[in-house]
């Protein structure tokens, strides 16, 4: 299969090496021109603009786009004009779920699929196999779901349902991850707070040895401490936060869903920017070790 792909942040980059490496032909299209060259160098082949990754691709075009959720509308905006009924859009980023049934409504009317892609796995994920909650027609799904399978993790991707689906589960999912981390963080501060000399390094090990709580986010606090020490003196701890858990907390709120962990959770993020703790740093810890967040304080790495 010969596809275009859209972005190559760190998510796409990946992604891209794991398609060249399943012997995907990839056309590459990103506004860093670098990106674009480096990726070239793996197999791609490079394009300098919307119109050549069009050009470039046999119809019916796949293309898949991941960008930020700001620049979708101007993506396809600027794809549309060369592309055909009876070709694919895919939209693997993070986007609101309403404007991806608004998008998927308005590609239909030109005869162009649409398909919303939740990515959960960060960019090792994209790299070695993510997990991957896709909305849309079902025959469209069908009809790419060997890609799906390959960008995955055994048996990690699935039809969520129709068009916002995709990006409607991964909101929670995300959601919920912002309640996960919040529970770890609160419950290791308190264990440093302890009197007990504890060693937090070998309690994430233990915790994730079978106990009720063994999670990738402990095992990445893990190493968050095996690299940066369990005091975490230099990653900050005021929390980055991105649009996924205000949306969750938006759409319960809609919904007439009570999630006060959630919104807990988010809330912290957003109060961590004036009073930064220790509670903050293994947040951050757990950002940068999963997504490869810039997490560090200002004048460290």
């Amino acid at each position: 299969m010969k596809i275009g792909y859209v972005g190559l942040g760190k998510m796409g980059f990946n992604m891209v090496e794991r398609l060249l490496e399943l012997g995907y032909q990839v056309v590459a299209f990103d506004p860093k021109r670098d990106a674009v060259h480096t990726i070239s160098k793996h197999g791609a082949e490079p394009t300098n603009s919307l119109e050549a990754l069009a050009q470039a691709v046999p119809q019916p075009r796949l293309v898949w786009l991941m960008v930020p959720y700001q620049a979708v509308d101007n993506v396809i905006a600027g794809l549309l004009p060369f592309l055909s009924k009876g070709d694919t859009l895919v939209d693997g980023g993070n986007s609101p779920y309403k404007q991806s049934i608004r998008r998927a409504r308005e590609m239909e009317q030109q005869g162009i699929a649409f398909l919303d892609a939740g990515v959960s796995g960060g960019p090792a994920g994209a790299r070695k196999g993510a997990c991957i909650m896709v909305g849309g027609r079902e025959e469209v799904f069908q009809q790419y779901e060997k890609l799906f399978r390959d960008l995955s993790v055994k048996n990690g991707y699935g039809r969520m349902g129709s068009s916002g689906a995709g990006h409607f589960v991964k909101m929670v999912h995300n959601g919920i991850e912002y309640g996960m981390m919040q529970a770890i963080a609160e419950g290791f501060a308190l264990l440093k707070s302890s009197p007990l000399s504890l060693n937090l390094v070998k309690i994430a090990d233990v915790y994730n040895h079978k106990s009720v709580i063994e999670s990738r986010l402990v095992g990445w606090l893990q190493e968050a401490f095996q690299e940066y020490g369990d005091a975490l003196r230099e990653i900050s701890g005021s929390v980055d936060y991105t649009g996924e858990g205000y949306w969750t907390v938006e759409a319960a709120k809609e919904l007439g869903i009570p999630v006060p962990v959630i919104k807990q959770a988010l809330s912290f993020r957003v109060d961590s920017h004036k009073a930064p703790s220790y509670t903050g740093q293994l947040l951050s810890a757990m950002r940068h070790q999963f997504g490869g967040h810039e997490v560090f304080k200002k004048g460290d790495k």
